[in-house]
């Protein structure tokens, strides 16, 4: 093992300097290569921790996650930053103990740094609706695509000399990528006239980060064209489902089409209603009115005479008409009550007032159904029977104007006319895309570096030493095994003295034996070539050798 060491290190030194640069280079740039794609490729997936933060938060962020040993990484707009899979959570907490992050978008933490003495009611409210913002704006941007978002409030004042009093309103500017900016905005009016006692939706105005206007004044969904068309589309996609779930356990999900339009009537009905029911009916009171009347009537009557004209004389009076009149009434009223019933019926709902139906089904489904030799008669026949099982999915009623169409057709490959694309390797492999790249690179790279580096500095490594082995010689130890053993030595005199006899005393060599020893060098080079590689050991195989010739 040191010869061989050794004969190694001799051979780099007939490299030369240049060489042996080249080749150190070579080397440094095939482990850096590694280095740097096993750092690459092996470097650990990052979760988003806090997304639109300040940049001091952000370097206050990574002086803490650094500190703590946590790995991290600032997003390329250099207001987010990310943290290693699986220690999010830990980050979130060891950042909430520190007091990070402190954007202005803080919520009622606020209260935390703001001490009671020597506050004002002013002050109060004002953190008050800070903080109100903040929070608000964290619950929005916590919205799937709302990449930042930002609140103003103006809270109602109460004054001594103000008559009308003010109503609250909100501002949000929102930026968001990826959604319909006018739904979510919608959803955002509802979210902030919430949160804040006394606002109304159609009081909140949202806009985006370029200064469109998304969402403003009265809410457009709550008209009545609106209110009608959600209804409908609501009960179509209702009756579409229940059509599903009919069919689909006998054609399968992709053998039929179905598609539902209504009329529906939103309007709202009120109707008052009052019912009397004469044959319930209970006496209440009585009233019973008697009178009773008596008259008598008699006239004296006075003569007219001479007598009358005397004074101190009184006439006398003779007898007149007279007359007697009786008249007795009596008035009963018997009130009674009666039962009656009030209805009052306010509807807020809705009413169908037509719905027509289309179902396209796939005749080779009905056709394996059947099994072969199917009629176009048989096709019809299960066409009718799933008409029937549409009409009662639906609730259909012919007296109402009710349509439904069932027709058998053949489908095209793909879904409503659009032929379906096999996935690619690409969409196969998914998200592993990225790193199959990465490796494949790698790959390559090594490939390349060794093939023209390695390979290369292989080939002058082996030309070196073939060199040197033509130049030194066979080795100490070819030399030791070529030489020959005491026995060998006698028998090479006993192969000499029978040369020297006739041919018909010894044998006849055979041709290829007498080749070897011909090309064979002489015992006498082999012992100086030992000596001359390495003395020491050729005196201590010679002692070996003389050894049993003396005793013997």
């Amino acid at each position: 093992m040191p010869e061989q060491i050794q004969g190694i290190v001799n051979n780099l030194k007939g490299f030369g300097a240049k060489r042996l640069a080249m080749l150190a280079g070579i080397a440094a740039l095939v482990m850096a290569t590694i280095a740097v794609a096993s750092i690459y490729l092996n470097r650990p997936a990052y979760e988003t921790l806090y997304v639109g933060l300040e940049r001091s938060d952000v370097n206050q962020i990574g002086m803490v996650l650094g500190e703590a040993g946590i790995n991290f990484d600032v997003g390329s707009d250099g207001s987010s930053v990310l943290v290693a899979a699986g220690t999010t959570a830990q980050a979130r907490m060891l950042l909430a103990e520190k007091g990070l992050p402190t954007s202005a978008n803080a919520g009622y933490e606020l209260f935390d740094n703001v001490g009671s003495l020597g506050l004002t009611s002013f002050m109060q409210q004002i953190t008050r609706v800070r903080a109100l913002e903040g929070e608000i704006s964290r619950t929005i941007q916590s919205l799937s695509g709302i990449k930042a978002a930002r609140v103003h409030i103006v809270m109602s004042e109460r004054a001594n000399f103000r008559r009308d009093e003010q109503q609250p309103s909100a501002s949000v500017v929102i930026r968001y990528a990826g959604i319909d900016g006018e739904k979510t905005a919608m959803s955002i009016r509802h979210l902030v006239a919430a949160a804040v006692p006394g606002l109304g939706a159609d009081k909140v105005t949202v806009l985006d980060s370029a200064g469109n206007l998304l969402a403003a004044g009265d809410d457009p969904s709550n008209t009545s064209a609106a209110r009608t068309l959600g209804v409908e589309q609501s009960v179509e996609a209702q009756i579409e489902e229940n059509i599903r779930r009919a069919l689909t356990p006998y054609l399968g999900p992709d053998n039929f089409r179905a598609s539902v339009k209504t009329d529906v009537n939103t309007d709202t009905r009120q109707t008052e209603e009052t019912i009397f029911d004469p044959n319930s009916r209970v006496e209440r009171s009585v009233q019973t009115v008697r009178n009773n009347e008596a008259s008598s009537q008699k006239q004296a009557s006075t003569p007219a005479s001479v007598e009358q004209n005397l004074p101190e004389t009184q006439p006398a009076a003779t007898d007149g008409p007279q007359s007697t009149s009786q008249n007795d009434r009596k008035e009963e009223i018997t009130n009674y009550e009666i039962n009656s019933k009030r209805i009052a019926t306010v509807s807020n709902g809705y009413t169908v007032n037509r719905m027509s139906v289309a179902v396209v089904v796939n005749q080779q489904r009905l056709a394996t159904i059947l099994g072969k030799d199917v009629t176009p008669e048989q096709i019809a026949s299960r066409v009718a029977d799933i008409r029937k099982m549409v009409a009662s999915a639906t609730g259909f009623d012919e007296k109402r104007g009710d349509v439904i169409d069932v027709s058998a057709v053949e489908f095209i490959d793909g879904l409503d006319g659009q032929a379906i694309e096999q996935p690619g390797i690409l969409e196969s492999v998914g998200n592993y895309t990225g790193t199959l790249i990465n490796a494949g690179a790698f790959i390559v790279v090594v490939f390349l570096v060794a093939f023209f580096g390695l390979r290369p500095m292989a080939a002058a490594l082996t030309a070196q030493t073939a060199t040197a082995g033509a130049i030194a010689g066979p080795s100490f130890d070819e030399v030791q095994r070529s030489l020959p053993t005491p026995d060998a030595v006698a028998a090479a005199n006993d192969d000499t003295v029978q040369a020297t006899l006739p041919d018909a005393s010894r044998g006849t060599p055979a041709p290829l034996d007498d080749l070897r020893r011909k090309l064979r060098p002489a015992p006498q080079e082999r012992l100086a070539r030992m000596v001359d590689l390495n003395e020491e050991r050729t005196a201590q195989i010679l002692r070996k050798w003389a050894a049993p010739e003396a005793v013997g």
